[in-house]
């Protein structure tokens, strides 16, 4: 069984606000699959450093506004 991450993410509301993006659109954009964008998106996998920054990249904003770690003020 794979353990979730601590780490979570506003990537569903980012894609909601981009015009309803899809899941597949956003994993064409960032080049992975549709199940990777699903699993990072649920918190079930964290996205390497590149990886997340390309997600940022995609909708214009700050790493921090896409992904957060418990703890952080």
């Amino acid at each position: 069984m794979v353990k979730p991450t601590r780490v979570t993410n506003a990537i569903r509301a980012l894609r909601f606000g981009q015009d309803e993006m899809t899941q597949a659109e956003l994993a064409r954009r960032i080049g992975v699959t549709r199940q990777t964008v699903i699993a990072i998106e649920q918190g079930k996998y964290s996205p390497s450093l590149e990886l997340a920054f390309q997600i940022a990249g995609v909708f214009g904003v700050r790493l921090e506004e896409v992904f957060q770690y418990p703890g952080e003020e």
